[in-house]
């Protein structure tokens, strides 16, 4: 089989194409012919070697959100058998309830390897089934941004209709979050770079944008929206660098989920979080009941993830290159052929 390796996280030139045995599965596993992959930002920081402070494996096999096809199951696997079609979970060992610290160690695509393959093996506890309406590449968008939304919007005082949603910037987690927003009835504002990506956000259910190169001081501007009142959810994408105006941007009382590192370190003044009395959560995707209460939502709403572009697999570089510029709106994905 082809896999890609990260032999020396020195940038996306060091993405190494080459061949390998394929794996079989032992008692537990599960062997998945890989039909899509998808980028995160994540990702990038992989290949240039600024993700983990004791960085990652080498030779590691990159990306962690991936769908295909089971093609074999080792003994004692009953959860999938051959033809399904599964996803991977990010975190292969977070099946439920609460993160803990050993979970970190079975993200895909950083701790262990990923999935940039033709074959993968997975521990079959770690996979779940993918909506039947969804197509390989709309599913291979899931396992990461998705659920990073959902676990945002629904797993701690869930957004309820009438609500109001800030979402920052117009990639996968944020589109994702528009269109879970809306569809449990909250009113969604966008930041983005550009009318043409607010647009895109707008026809998924969005009710505002903001062009934050326009409106700098974005976050005035979400007051002026709401009447001064502030928003009850902010998905924040940017990091320290956006902190402060997503701070000011909630309601008293309201919920800032961080999420994004994208901006750089900043100084935080945390005065005004304990002053307006609101709640700082962090959010690194999520579980796998999370994942499959998603996936129910998903096929319940018919909800379809925003795809930018899709690669074939001996151009992922051109892929990763793509994401780097900023250019995309959704998610950028690699077709496994």
């Amino acid at each position: 089989m082809k896999r890609y390796t990260v032999p020396s996280a020195q940038g996306i030139d060091s993405l190494t194409l080459a061949e390998a045995d394929t794996p079989r599965p032992g008692r537990g596993q599960a062997l998945v012919r890989m039909r899509a992959a998808s980028l995160n930002y994540r990702d990038l920081m992989i290949v240039r070697g600024g993700y983990a402070r004791g960085g990652v494996p080498p030779g590691l096999v990159p990306l962690s959100d991936g769908a295909g096809e089971v093609v074999e199951v080792g003994e004692s696997v009953t959860r999938v058998r051959p033809g399904d079609r599964v996803a991977g979970i990010f975190m292969q060992s977070w099946i439920g309830g609460e993160i803990g610290p050993d979970h970190h160690a079975s993200a895909l695509g950083g701790a262990i390897d990923g999935v940039l393959a033709e074959y993968v093996l997975f521990d079959a506890d770690g996979l779940v089934h993918i909506p039947e309406a969804l197509s390989y590449e709309e599913a291979a968008t899931l396992p990461c941004a998705a659920v990073t939304a959902w676990n945002a919007l629904f797993a701690q005082g869930p957004v309820l209709p009438g609500q109001t949603v800030l979402t920052l910037g117009t990639g996968g987690v944020s589109m994702f979050a528009v269109q879970f927003a809306h569809a449990a009835g909250a009113r969604v504002i966008v930041t983005s770079s550009s009318q043409d990506k607010l647009d895109q956000a707008l026809a998924l259910g969005a009710a505002e944008g903001i062009d934050y190169r326009a409106e700098p001081e974005w976050q005035d501007a979400v007051q002026r929206l709401t009447g001064g009142r502030g928003v009850d959810h902010v998905i924040e994408l940017g990091g320290a660098g956006t902190l402060a105006r997503s701070i000011h941007a909630a309601r008293i009382g309201g919920s800032v989920h961080m999420i994004g590192v994208i901006t750089g370190a900043a100084e935080i003044d945390p005065m005004p979080i304990m002053r307006r009395g609101l709640t700082v959560r962090g959010v690194f995707v999520g579980s796998r009941e999370m994942f499959e209460a998603m996936n129910r939502a998903i096929a319940y709403h018919d909800l379809h993830p925003v795809i930018d572009r899709i690669f074939p697999f001996a151009d992922a570089a051109a892929a990763y290159r793509h994401l780097e510029s900023q250019a995309h709106v959704g998610k950028v994905v690699i077709r496994v052929d």
